[in-house]
């Protein structure tokens, strides 16, 4: 399947790009951070420069968890620099559409497909792809402006490219940041 430029109401969804993802304080930082912090900045400015809703979505974990609440890996990295107009969604599981309120968000926009950028490839974007998928939607991964961490037994790149061919198998559109921005 040839990729396709997403439709003009695919409104960017930005997964779990917290503090912790990236200061490496408790967790690892993400694989190749600098890079997708630039990235994820071109997306979020061409998203922005189209017209497009950008919602975040931030990982809730328990107490005493690097993403708990009131943790100071919690907060949305600031080199996003979120708008006021740019929601958040909390959740504390894989998938970001198992906050209803993202559901109705997407519905109120009357958009019949996603983009989604974030972390982690192996986890909450594979899980969000599906649950964007179980809700009927059409969904854009920007395939380089996702990332993870090393596993002990594979690298983060290696991660980063099974699931990219994993996310075409299933019919996602997938396009580089420079085929957007």
């Amino acid at each position: 399947m040839s990729a396709r430029f997403p439709s003009a109401t695919a409104p960017l969804i930005v997964i779990d790009l917290q503090n912790a993802m990236f200061d490496g304080l408790v967790e690892p930082p993400l694989h190749d951070a600098d890079t997708l912090t630039g990235r994820v900045g071109d997306v979020l400015d061409w998203a922005r420069a189209t017209g497009r809703p950008v919602a975040f979505i931030r990982h809730d974990g328990p107490e005493g968890d690097a993403f708990a609440p009131g943790s100071p890996g919690w907060p949305i990295f600031p080199a996003f620099a979120q708008r006021d107009d740019e929601p958040t969604f909390g959740k504390s599981v894989g998938d970001a559409f198992s906050n209803p309120q993202l559901i109705v968000w997407v519905e109120k926009l009357d958009a019949q497909e996603v983009v989604l950028v974030g972390a982690q490839t192996d986890f909450c974007v594979a899980a969000t792809v599906n649950g964007a998928l179980s809700q009927g939607l059409k969904v854009t991964v920007v395939s380089d402006a996702h990332s993870t961490v090393d596993l002990p037994n594979e690298t983060a790149s290696s991660i980063i490219l099974r699931y990219n061919a994993q996310f075409a198998e299933a019919g996602v559109n997938l396009l580089k940041t420079d085929e957007l921005a």
